[in-house]
């Protein structure tokens, strides 16, 4: 992108809720970012999700808040299509003074855990599933947005609608023009089953640009929706007594050559995608954290709700946490549908990929592959019931420290505890707002 022509950028980096941290600053000063002429303070990756220091946290006080240096991450610049200033967004990573990546930077995590993959000679292609709410945030509670034709609130569910899809056409016009100037490989939209809820599936790529993709994506939907008069939240659950947000990845790994390493002609694929498979059953307990980061989070985790659960995986079998989709052999992945749409796009990456590469390493094996509506099957390993269970489990389990560096769990438990306590203290009706302008 020709930055020549703009008077203001803005460089970010992602924080532990994936939000966005970082600078305004003029055009000019672009060139100098690959020499680290950008410096903020390290514990800004590590605030809570109001912003705040964490309390006691080791990044701030016992360093004296020290700097770290940010770097361009290598995705380029790509416009900011919901400003009405031309600017440009340059998506950075945090580095420790002499270089070293700052393991409490999400992207940095993400990177962290690949290397294994790469390590093997392996690269892994992962596509993600995005699901949002287009709501009226003007009062107190969520209200659905009005019709843009009738004015009418919309009170009713619509499942795959096209004319719902059409009464929004201003914005999804707008909103795939921006992600095509922004790089994002947006592809099919549905309206989906909650009112104003709306899912578009992201095309695969390499895993770590992905991540930036679902990362930029959620900013993108947010900024339109402004844009159009309305807000956008990929919150979990809006509505109590209606669809939440899920976001499902589908990923697969090629060696040197190219190969899909989970096809081995068969139907039932290779013996490292069983291992795959395992590990992250394995994980998924203790990864709740991850897939559920707020409060909020676990009105949508309710068993039977079509909100998976309980550790099981199937072919073709969408009740099941794991699904192995079916299509030819040579396209052979795993689809992970346990998280909620208001997670970290490079946390959960993490913790999935960490878990399934662990699988092979360990060369675990999976339970036999569930059919049936895995909802009604007892005594399946399950998801925390809630965020405090959540977050302990997610600070002691073993396979966590396998999986994610120790700095990363420190940080991530500190904020999600400081949170925790802050919701407890909060009038309750003011929850969703907070979760609303967070996720």
């Amino acid at each position: 992108m020709d930055l020549s022509k703009l008077k203001t950028i803005r460089i970010a980096a992602a924080d532990l809720n994936g939000q966005m941290r970082g600078k305004r600053m003029p055009a000019d000063l672009a060139d100098k970012l690959d020499d680290g002429a950008a410096r903020m303070p390290i514990s800004t990756l590590n605030v809570d999700i109001w912003g705040r220091d964490i309390e006691d946290s080791p990044l701030v006080f016992e360093t004296g808040d020290a700097d770290g240096v940010m770097k361009p991450s290598g995705r380029g610049a790509v416009p900011m299509p919901w400003l009405e200033s031309p600017s440009a967004l340059i998506p950075m990573v945090m580095e420790h003074e002499d270089g070293a990546p700052f393991l409490g930077d999400p992207r940095q995590v993400l990177s962290h855990v690949l290397a294994r993959y790469k390590a093997r000679g392996w690269t892994v292609l992962a596509a993600t599933e995005m699901e949002f709410n287009l709501v009226d945030d003007s009062g107190e509670t969520p209200a659905a947005p009005a019709h843009p034709h009738t004015g009418r609130q919309l009170d009713q569910q619509s499942v795959l609608s096209v004319a719902e899809l059409d009464a929004f056409d201003a914005f999804f016009t707008d909103l795939y023009d921006g992600a095509e100037a922004m790089g994002i490989p947006a592809q099919s939209a549905i309206s989906e089953a909650g009112l104003g809820q709306f899912e578009i599936n992201l095309n695969h790529q390499d895993a770590l640009r992905a991540a930036d993709d679902a990362w930029l994506f959620k900013t993108l939907v947010k900024g339109m929706a402004r844009k159009h008069g309305l807000a956008a939240t990929f919150m979990a659950k809006p509505y109590a007594d209606e669809a939440g947000n899920g976001m499902h990845i589908h990923f697969s790994v090629l060696d040197e050559a190219g190969n899909n390493i989970f096809d081995d002609g068969s139907e039932t694929g290779s013996p490292l995608l069983a291992q795959a498979v395992a590990g992250c059953l394995a994980a998924m307990p203790a990864s709740t954290l991850i897939f559920a980061p707020h409060g909020n989070s676990y009105e949508r985790l309710v068993p039977g709700a079509h909100a998976p659960t309980g550790a099981a995986w199937g072919y073709e079998n969408r009740t099941a946490a794991i699904r192995i989709p079916g299509g030819s052999p040579k396209a052979r992945r795993i689809e992970h549908r346990t998280a909620g749409g208001d997670i970290n796009p490079y946390l959960m990456l993490s913790v999935v990929l960490g878990a399934a590469i662990l699988g092979i390493e360990e060369e675990m094996v999976p339970p036999p592959p569930s059919s049936g509506n895995v909802y009604e099957i007892e005594g399946l390993p399950q998801l925390a019931a809630g965020w405090q269970e959540a977050i302990d489990l997610f600070e002691s389990d073993p396979l966590m420290a396998k999986i994610l560096p120790s700095m990363l769990i420190r940080n991530l438990v500190m904020t999600k505890r400081q949170e925790r306590a802050c919701f407890a203290d909060m009038p309750q009706e003011k929850h969703w707002l907070s979760w609303l302008e967070a996720v």
